[in-house]
């Protein structure tokens, strides 16, 4: 299956399934899952970078878990909107994940979910060491949501 776009994504799947989403980092990936409904995306794990067939593997483990029907990968695209380094490495992963798992995917503009999910926990005083261990599958959440959102608003 090919990246698809956001009309292509929600027609792709089933009526209520939860839904993955992905935020590839260079030393970990957040992960984030969707209720059945698409409603709320909850922040789930954070995965240490090892090899892509390792990380793969806790991923595809966790969609499983989940009987989940895609996957949301964020992109982080300039603030420009063109594609740096950090997104064509977004992009080869998620061809990466369909040779693994041919599934519903989708590429979601995530430029600030990260600094959106920092603020928040700075915020809340969260300590500098609690920051790190939260924020990655905070902002796969944060991301998730967004997408989410655009699927429920694409329906009214």
């Amino acid at each position: 299956m090919p990246l698809l776009d956001l009309p292509a994504f929600a027609a792709a799947l089933p009526a209520r399934a939860a839904i993955i989403g992905i935020d590839p980092g260079e030393k970990r990936i957040g992960v984030a899952v969707s209720d059945t409904t698409r409603l709320i995306a909850s922040s789930l794990e954070t995965i240490a970078r090892k090899k892509f067939a390792d990380d793969a593997a806790a991923i595809l483990k966790l969609y499983d878990a989940r009987q989940c029907a895609g996957f949301v990968i964020g992109l982080p695209l300039n603030m420009d909107g063109s594609s740096g380094p950090a997104a064509q490495s977004a992009r080869a992963f998620a061809r990466n994940m369909l040779a693994k798992r041919d599934v519903p995917l989708l590429l979601w503009d995530e430029r600030l979910s990260t600094a959106a999910v920092t603020r928040t926990l700075l915020e809340g005083d969260a300590t500098r060491k609690r920051r790190g261990e939260v924020v990655d599958k905070m902002a796969s959440a944060y991301m998730l949501q967004g997408a989410l959102d655009a699927m429920k608003e694409r329906e009214a």
